[in-house]
């Protein structure tokens, strides 16, 4: 069966600008089917959404991406898991993204940029630190002229990466402890991974053995020639089809709208586990 779904969404509990429960509500005017929140590392904005959704007669999956050690920009979304059985690793992860504010306040002191703390903390609302939140705050002071240059020039470059190397849970940790929980997984945007042809081939490959189970294929800023690509490898390999926006809120990433994507997901809905 077809369902209008967008599987790639984030709130308040991580780095996105709507709580759990008014995404729900954009979502329905947005005519989706199906929603998946999918906040960095926590599950703990799904209850509400879900709530939400149950009031407006919106099917709401819980999700969750993880970042990888892998590769550079390497993300996992979990689908449809049992969230009891993995809250206290979700815990662990998430005490592990707050530390990282200092690791991202030391390298930013290396070139020249004093961030105060308590302005992030701030940005972030009670959710889990993220490099958007250094971004408004680096904007707000003027030491960047855009949001995308703070990331250009210093969250997001090869260097950057280097103070995240080891801090991050592999591929197949992710992958094994989601489907262990009984879960659904998928490579998002893949685009992001600056892979292409045969060691992007060569990654889908060594997930699917771990137990993946789809690739995002449809996202707001692949070329078509990337989404052909994305198809192609899910066909080869049995993956199912996802797509998402990686929605944030227009004030965080304004050209990532709510998506509206028509995506068979029979092999996602058959059960949702009580959350």
């Amino acid at each position: 069966m077809i369902y209008l779904a967008d599987l790639h969404t984030h709130s308040t509990a991580s780095d996105g600008q709507y709580a759990p429960a008014e995404l729900a509500r954009l979502a329905k005017r947005r005519g989706l089917d199906v929603l998946a929140l999918t906040d960095h590392d926590n599950v703990d904005g799904v209850e509400a959404a879900a709530a939400e959704g149950e009031r407006l007669g919106l099917r709401v999956v819980p999700g969750v991406e993880l970042s990888a050690d892998d590769f550079l920009n390497l993300h996992i979304l979990g689908y449809d898991f049992s969230v009891p059985a993995l809250q206290s690793w979700f815990d662990s992860l998430k005490g592990g993204r707050n530390d990282r504010k200092y690791r991202i306040r030391d390298f930013l002191r290396t070139k020249g940029l004093e961030i105060p703390l308590d302005e992030v903390d701030a940005e972030a609302a009670g959710g889990s630190v993220g490099r958007p939140h250094f971004a408004k705050v680096m904007l707000r002071h003027g030491m960047v002229a855009t949001r995308r240059e703070a990331f250009d020039r210093y969250l997001d470059t090869p260097e950057f990466q280097v103070i995240e190397k080891g801090t991050k849970p592999s591929a197949r940790t992710c992958i094994e402890r989601l489907k262990a929980a009984g879960g659904k997984v998928s490579l998002a945007h893949p685009y992001q991974i600056v892979l292409g042809g045969e060691r992007l081939e060569d990654l889908v490959r060594r997930l699917r053995e771990y137990g993946l189970d789809a690739i995002e294929c449809y996202y707001p800023i692949h070329t078509p020639e990337q989404t052909e690509e994305y198809l192609r490898l899910a066909e080869k390999y049995g993956l199912h089809v996802t797509g998402g926006s990686d929605f944030h809120g227009e004030k965080n990433k304004p050209d990532h709208p709510l998506a509206a994507v028509e995506l068979e997901l029979g092999w996602l809905l058959e059960r949702t586990y009580a959350v």
